[in-house]
């Protein structure tokens, strides 16, 4: 008597296919690491730690170093969440707790429309229209009532790292204020309800319950658009003004890790100058990673605060 032939398991086969991808996306992660440090090595070896704390910039003299380039990635990406996120919290409040229902979908759609707009559209956007309003309008302002801070002083010449922090501020701000409306959305009703009981106006309500309720998920939404805001590139790179020096004012240009890697790495000759752009990317990439970890760690936690209370 012959034997039925084995049916495949349906299960079986989608729960392998789900499991090779999640270990190509690893693999995909571990070779892109293995092979930026190999074309990296050359620097890694010639300057090691030094090289993240020396300004020298210098091709023709051999001489590398990522501190101006850390200096305008991090300065550029604290003045854009110091402008976006008052911006993209409150974008999110209005959306969950203020306006009206029949606004919420058109303004949340257009808000989340900011975030598709490609980068290059926001460079020409910046470098010819926000540019000159920095040189003509913002700077002198920002001259005349906060001059006395180092920040404020000095000429402006349209593109800079105030003008890098602005346009940065408009490309992360759908971000933040999407995951805000995401993260208040799921604040359970029951919470609002119980503070309005016990007397609180809406304000009290919105400030001192449903946004610290959301505190982990709206700081991990923080800390996901500065993942984006540290990785951007054509934009920042039109805006910024390109000049590898470290000044202490917003208005003088400056440079991003991300903008060097691709101004000059395909006009880079010799291995140790292409080695140095290498170690950038490199260092660039493991900043990224751990910046969106850390973000994602943030959310689950809040989902699972939120599961284990709704369970309670």
């Amino acid at each position: 008597m012959e034997s039925a032939p084995r049916r495949l398991d349906p299960d079986a086969v989608f729960r392998g296919l789900c499991r090779a991808a999640a270990v190509g996306i690893l693999a995909l992660l571990v070779l892109l690491v293995l092979e930026m440090t190999y074309g990296a090595r050359l620097a890694l070896f010639r300057f090691g730690p030094v090289f993240l704390v020396t300004r020298a910039w210098d091709p023709v003299a051999g001489r590398f170093g990522a501190a101006t380039f850390i200096y305008g990635t991090v300065v550029s990406s604290f003045v854009a969440l110091c402008l976006a996120v008052p911006f993209g919290v409150a974008i999110g409040l209005f959306l969950v707790e203020v306006a009206p229902r029949p606004l919420r979908g058109p303004v949340g759609f257009l808000v989340e429309l900011l975030a598709a707009v490609p980068s290059i559209v926001y460079g020409l956007w910046g470098l010819f229209v926000l540019a000159p309003v920095v040189r003509d309008v913002v700077a002198p302002a920002l001259r005349a009532t906060l001059g006395f801070l180092p920040a404020f002083r000095g000429p402006s010449h349209g593109v800079g790292m105030l003008t890098a922090g602005m346009l940065l501020a408009i490309m992360i701000l759908p971000f933040i204020a999407a995951i805000t409306r995401d993260v208040l959305t799921v604040v359970p009703r029951e919470l609002r309800e119980s503070s309005l009981a016990l007397g609180a106006t809406r304000w009290e309500t919105l400030w001192h319950v449903v946004l610290p309720h959301g505190r982990a998920g709206i700081v991990g939404g923080v800390i996901l658009a500065l993942g984006r805001a540290l990785g951007e590139t054509m934009a920042v790179t039109m805006v910024i003004g390109n000049n590898p020096q470290i000044a202490a004012s917003l208005f003088a240009p400056g440079y991003s890790m991300s903008a060097v890697v691709a101004n000059e790495y395909a006009e880079a000759s010799g291995p140790l100058y292409l080695a140095a752009l290498t170690e950038i990317g490199l260092l660039l990439f493991a900043v990224t990673v751990t910046v969106n970890a850390f973000a994602r760690a943030l959310l689950w936690r809040m989902a699972r605060d939120i599961s284990g209370s709704a369970r309670g």
